[in-house]
Formats: C-alpha cells, structure tokens, sequence
C-alpha cells in the first residue's frame, strides 16, 4: 500500500457553479477535507485558476478533472497548461497517443486515466460498440496508461480488485462515485461505499453530493474521514 497521508485519501468534488460557491463550501468544510476536485461544470465559471491558486495557498491539493479528449499535441499543450499552478492530478480520457502526450508532459501533475466512467453500466457500453466486458474494458485501458507513462487511473472501486490483481501498485487507483453507504438511486451505477472502495485497492476515493449536500458538510466529511482513519489505522 502507497504512502498517503490518510486525510488526504478523500477527494472531495467541487462540482458547483460559481467560485464564490466554490470557496464558501472549502472554508465550510475547513480541516475536514484537504483535497479538492475542479471538475467541467466549475471550470465554465469566471476566474477559476484564481480558485485554483487559492486552494494551493490554502493548503488545499486540487485534482483537475477535465478528461483531456483532443489531439496529442492539443493534450500536451492542456496539460503543460495545469504545471506549476499547484495542480496534483489531472485526467486525461483518450487513446494512447494522447495519454502519452500527457505524460511527457505533465511535470510535476501526476496523471490519471480514465477507463470506464462510473456512470455507465454493461448496457452503455454495448451502446457505444465496445466488444468486451467493463473489467476487461478496464484493464487494457490500465495497462495502456501504465505503458504511456501515467501515474494512475480512475476506475470503479467494482474493477479496483482487478487492477490490483494484474497490476500491483504500479498505478494509483482514483475511485470516484463513492457513497457513504450502499448505493441510492442516482446516476452513479457503478459504485461502491468508502470501506469496500479501500478494501477493494483504491488509493483516493471522490465524494461529491453526499458530502455537498448533507444538511451538515463538515459532519458528513468528518464522518467519512472516520472510516478511512479505521480502514487505515496508522
């Protein structure tokens, strides 16, 4: 298991519209939470990489989630684009050319795949003409963004097991669509809860609207938090 600070295992999602929002919810939040995710909705509003700035002096970590999809020499230019800015991750969504363009030039951002968004089931991805299961799906993605020089992964804690199996700790693993507890009804359909997320060998997991939109944000990370002090005890 990789060394990482325990608190910062929770990424929370910043998916709001508007950077006053956006900072009212991080002091909100204050200690409870030390890592954030700027994702598409937030990035549309109006001074964005101030917020990004602010976070950094905050002491905050900011994974930017904006799954590059372009060219490899659009993705180079995106990515160079995030260094030096204090961004810890970003997300890239595209084939191998890209994924390698952005890791020769991502710095001092790690770099963090996408395989199969958490919001589609087998059906969607018959859909969409993919000829092979979800895991499968997932595991040539992993093993192609390893061979591009990426540092990880966001993959459902259901595949996590797999990846781990196949591929060790050569990857992060980034869990997104995570639920304090057994999956409600929403647009998540592939999802986990925070223990069986860490017990299946992710390294971080993303919350957003069970943190967000408790009646009490901070309590609702603080609870969290709680959980993954038990999964990691030391």
């Amino acid at each position: 298991m990789k060394k990482i600070p325990r608190a910062e295992r929770l990424i929370l999602a910043l998916d709001v519209a508007s950077v006053e929002e956006a900072k009212s919810l991080v002091q909100r939040l204050g200690d409870s939470v030390g890592f954030y995710k700027v994702g598409l909705e937030l990035f549309m509003a109006d001074g964005v990489f101030g917020l990004v700035e602010w976070l950094s002096r905050e002491e905050k970590k900011v994974f930017v989630d904006l799954k590059f999809f372009d060219i490899p020499e659009t993705v180079r230019a995106a990515v160079r684009g995030l260094r030096n800015r204090g961004v810890t991750f970003a997300t890239v969504h595209g084939n191998q050319a890209m994924l390698q363009a952005a890791g020769a030039e991502k710095g001092e951002v790690k770099i963090l795949a996408v395989t199969a968004l958490t919001s589609l089931d087998q059906g969607d991805l018959d859909d969409l003409g993919f000829q092979c299961d979800i895991q499968a799906l997932v595991l040539s993605r992993a093993r192609r963004a390893l061979e591009a020089g990426c540092d990880g992964v966001i993959s459902s804690g259901l595949e996590a097991p797999a990846l781990r199996r196949e591929l060790g700790d050569r990857l992060l693993v980034v869990t997104p669509g995570v639920r304090p507890v057994q999956n409600r009804s929403d647009d998540q359909k592939r999802t986990v809860d925070v223990a069986q997320a860490f017990a299946n060998g992710a390294d971080y997991i993303v919350v957003g609207r069970p943190i967000r939109q408790a009646l009490d944000p901070r309590a609702a990370a603080q609870a969290i938090q709680a959980t993954i002090e038990r999964v990691f005890p030391s």
